[in-house]
Order: structure tokens, then sequence, then C-alpha cells
């Protein structure tokens, strides 16, 4: 995790754990290749009064967690990249690259990973990027929650953050920023 810690938070008095240094695993359970959500979940789930242990790393060694790089294969198409294509990295698997978002997308995921911060003091860019591509297409609140359950149901987001999530999605889409 590379995140911003709060300030005044439990992390933050705990001066062993930096801005920067990235948990590898809760209780000695692996947590490389996890979601920031997920992680987030995993940490809320601890019990109150009873200890925990967190595995870090520094981030000078966090790079030593990818894999090693592969060529990808020529294309025999010769088909020219548009540019606006973004290279995706993952702990397990192969790196893919994907088409860069469009400038809806860009202004969406931002007012997302602005109310997950305001909602959940967390930020996550790929959380909102997954959330707005949820919700991009839905036509309602009711069908955006629902496929907003099939893909992050396991998270439980309260319903005054996905009418806000929905409102925001459908402000950028009639240019109302």
């Amino acid at each position: 995790m590379h995140q911003r810690i709060k300030e005044g938070s439990t992390i933050d008095r705990l001066k062993a754990v930096c801005v920067g240094d990235h948990i590898e695993a809760i209780n000695d359970q692996s947590i490389v290749g996890c979601r920031h959500y997920e992680v987030a979940k995993m940490l809320k789930e601890q019990s109150r009064g009873t200890p925990f242990t967190l595995r870090l790393v520094e981030p000078k060694r966090a790079f030593d967690m990818i894999g090693q790089r592969t060529r990808a294969p020529k294309s025999s198409e010769g088909k020219l990249a548009s540019g606006k294509e973004t290279l995706r990295l993952r702990s397990k698997g192969a790196a893919t690259v994907q088409e860069a978002p469009n400038e809806f997308e860009e202004r969406a995921t931002k007012k997302v990973d602005d109310l997950l911060e305001s909602y959940m003091g967390i930020r996550d860019p790929e959380l909102a990027t997954t959330i707005v591509e949820a919700g991009k297409d839905k036509k309602n609140p009711d069908d955006f929650a629902e496929a907003l359950d099939s893909v992050l149901g396991d998270f439980a987001f309260p319903d005054v953050f996905l009418f806000d999530v929905w409102g925001a999605i459908g402000d950028v889409k009639n240019g109302r920023v």
C-alpha cells in the first residue's frame, strides 16, 4: 500500500510505519496482490484490543515483489498504438496494456476518489476506476448499486455513499463538473 497516512490516525501514532512502506502481510497472511480496499477491510475486521502483526517492506525493496520483465509478443499486424495506453503491473500474472481512460472516466474517477477519501479516509484510484466502470453505463441508482454489488459486494458501501457516487458520475456525464 502506498497511501497517505491520515494525521492523528492509529497508524500515524505507530512511528514504525511510514508513508511509502508497503504492507506485505497481516498476521502472517500475505496481502501481496490484494487491492487497497481489501487490505483496508482486513484491517477494519481486526478485533479492537487484540494485537495483530504487520510485515512491512521498505519502499526501495517493494519492487522486488514484481516479477522479472518479459518481452511482449511482437504484433504480426504491425498495428501502431494510439499512445493512450497504460501499462498495468500485477504481482501475479503478466503485465497488460490497457487503453488509457477517456476524459469522462478521468474526471469521474477523480470525483469518486475524492468521495472515497471523504467517506472512508482512503485514496484508491484503482478502486475509483472500478466503481466508475461499473456505473458509467447504468440508467438508474438501483442498477448502479446492483452492478457495484456484483463487483465489490464484500465492501458493503453505505447507501449514502452510493447515491453521492451516482450523482458525481451523473454530474460528469452531463458536464456539470
